[in-house]
């Protein structure tokens, strides 16, 4: 590996987790991870892992004051050691000076110690006041204007990669071109849709030789893809997401790496892996991780086995892994500034581990989030994982979990005509799960994401098509738990996964140089994608201002449904939101006796959607597919 020189804590930002103060060849230290770390951390040890041509041989010393180094590993592979250094409270920021030596080779490199900016209690993380709104970068948007650091050629945007696999948009399965300042370029139109987060699909490098577009399979832990920008640029987008009140939600992946990981080639140890002969898939069968009669061998295929065949397994029960893995973690909310972490695969990693994971990142972040991705089909497999389980006899830490089942069956849901055991009825059914939840508030909800198929399948006709659409996105946004919304959502956009997840996760209009359609703006869309924006964005824009409070905060109380009318109120103090949905594609006429106890006869109540006042009276009649949300201030 080339030794990089860095002069400045802006060069490391900028060239990412590989580079290091070094000295003149021959070098001892191709690299240090982390690249950098700060004085006065909740944990006042560091663990630094060392790469270069037999290092575990080398001798290492440390002075700075306030610094110690209490242990040095060696591991299987002669070219990674690991330095153990405590840091004093007292210590203050500036250079430790670690000096390595083997025979008559030596090097010195001063390792950064930086000071911190904020309190830790300052990191705010997402919750039910949030809606998120997912984006996938490569599909997002490109911006041709490479910012401060200024990269002159298309060229330079590949640097250092093995695979510099260029865009195609033509290939549903590969590189588009998308990148972090093509996020940044459109700030405000994130804004002005009302959302208050922004979940990022992951932007670590993927330097694999497939391209890895999406994401999730991590060739380095400490470098922004080249191809979606600088390490830089990911701070300078949270910095200017911030100034407009918008979180960022970083996606990681702890339990597999891509194949193409320099820890692939040259395994630090034995058990770096698991199956390390990569013939050993993954069932897949999630219930094996709470299945009291499970076989040895299910659990391990489960949790052990590999993900796919382009993501080996990481164990996590090796603690310098675990360590690295909560160091990585720590680095990034410190160095960027983010406000929660969506971490991949939870259930498929080792489970101890993980809990261990969290709880440490949540030691040194009180007010921080992180939802796992547990995919199940029920409400019970979801909620063991959540913290507070009572049926998990492990405390996971895991403050938020994934509502799938919503988007599992939630299509069917909105579109049926709702009977005694259909159509809204099943959104009713699963609400009343609820009680497996140590939290519902801190459930995360969704009627589809990049892994899914669309809500919509197929691109509405017109606007009568809209209704279920209409409330599927009023239930999300005023139901319990935090809503996440996928790109594109607000214009319609539709497709499955079948043939390739690529189908789900196409280009946004006007995104890209060359595109003859700009959504970005309301000329880019057609009337019913205007429609449909407009809705969506006077919701979010109600959530996010006068209703913020009863809906993040509020009580839930449900009415079964009848005659396809499916009500539920939030209540917080005197502030009052009931949802009407008419579940049907008739109008309904019914008596309003069943909601008295929410909607007194004569009551008026202020409907959101028609921007109508509404006063309630014994019999009622509901449009086809109507939306009603009434307010009483």
């Amino acid at each position: 590996m080339k030794i990089k020189r860095l002069t400045s804590l802006t060069l490391a930002l900028a060239a990412g987790a590989s580079s290091l103060l070094a000295t003149k060849a021959p070098a001892l230290v191709n690299s240090i991870e982390p690249p950098y770390w700060w004085v006065g951390m909740a944990c006042d040890t560091l663990q630094l892992m060392v790469q270069g041509p037999d290092v575990a041989d080398a001798d290492v010393t440390a002075s700075y004051p306030g610094v110690k180094l209490v242990e040095q590993v060696k591991l299987d592979s002669p070219n990674y050691k690991l330095l153990y250094l405590t840091i004093d409270p007292s210590a203050k920021p500036g250079n430790v000076k670690l000096d390595f030596s083997r025979g008559k080779q030596r090097q010195q490199v001063d390792y950064q110690l930086l000071q911190r900016d904020r309190k830790p209690e300052e990191y705010t993380g997402f919750d039910a006041s949030d809606v998120l709104y997912l984006i996938m970068p490569d599909r997002f948007a490109r911006s041709e204007a490479f910012g401060k650091n200024a990269r002159k050629a298309e060229a330079l945007e590949y640097a250092g990669l093995e695979y510099p696999v260029k865009p195609d948009r033509t290939d549903n399965n590969g590189r588009h071109g998308g990148n972090i300042r093509g996020i940044i370029d459109h700030l405000d139109y994130i804004d002005s849709l009302g959302v208050t987060a922004i979940w990022v699909c992951p932007v670590l490098e993927n330097d694999m030789p497939g391209g890895s577009y999406h994401g999730y399979a991590t060739t380095d832990y400490y470098r922004i893809d080249p191809r979606f920008g600088t390490n830089a640029e990911w701070q300078e987008l949270i910095e200017k997401a911030h100034a407009k009140g918008i979180k960022v939600v970083m996606d990681m992946i702890f339990n597999h790496s891509g194949s193409n990981h320099p820890w692939m080639k040259d395994k630090p140890s034995a058990d770096w892996f698991n199956h390390p002969e990569g013939d050993e898939m993954t069932n897949y069968r999630l219930t094996t991780v709470h299945d009291p009669y499970v076989s040895d061998y299910d659990l391990d295929h489960t949790v052990n086995a590999w993900f796919v065949p382009a993501m080996p397994d990481l164990n996590q029960r090796n603690p310098h892994l675990l360590k690295y893995l909560t160091q990585n973690s720590i680095w990034w909310i410190e160095s960027s500034k983010i406000n929660g972490i969506r971490m991949d695969t939870y259930p498929y990693a080792d489970a101890p581990a993980m809990a261990k994971w969290a709880e440490d990142v949540l030691k040194a972040y009180p007010n921080f989030n992180i939802v796992g991705e547990c995919w199940y089909a029920n409400e019970a497999g979801s909620a063991f994982w959540q913290s507070g389980s009572k049926n998990n006899p492990l405390d996971t830490h895991l403050p938020t979990v994934m509502d799938f089942f919503l988007t599992i069956n939630g299509r069917k849901a909105f579109n049926d005509q709702t009977n005694p055991w259909t159509g809204l009825n099943a959104v009713y059914d699963h609400l009343a799960q609820d009680f497996l939840y140590a939290d519902p508030q801190k459930v995360l909800t969704f009627l589809d994401n990049h892994d899914t198929d669309r809500f919509l399948l197929e691109a509405p006709a017109d606007t009568a098509a809209l209704g279920p659409w209409k409330q599927a996105i009023a239930f999300l946004l005023t139901s319990r738990g935090i809503p996440q919304l996928y790109y594109g959502t607000e214009l319609l956009m539709s497709g499955s996964k079948e043939g390739s997840d690529g189908y789900v996760r196409r280009d946004f209009p006007g995104g890209f140089p060359g595109d003859t359609t700009d959504a970005f703006t309301p000329g880019g869309r057609t009337p019913l994608q205007n429609n449909a924006w407009d809705y969506l964005s006077r919701l979010l824009k109600w959530r996010r201002g006068e209703a913020n409070e009863v809906i993040a905060k509020g009580s839930l109380k449900h009415f079964m449904p009848q005659n396809g009318i499916y009500a539920f109120r939030r209540k917080l103090g005197d502030k009052e939101v009931t949802v009407l949905l008419n579940g049907n594609d008739t109008p309904q006429t019914v008596t309003m006796e069943r909601t008295l106890e929410v909607l007194p006869y004569g009551t008026k109540r202020h409907d959101i959607v028609s921007g109508e006042d509404v006063v309630i009276e014994e019999t009622m009649t509901f449009a086809p597919r109507q939306v009603m949300i009434l307010q009483n201030f």
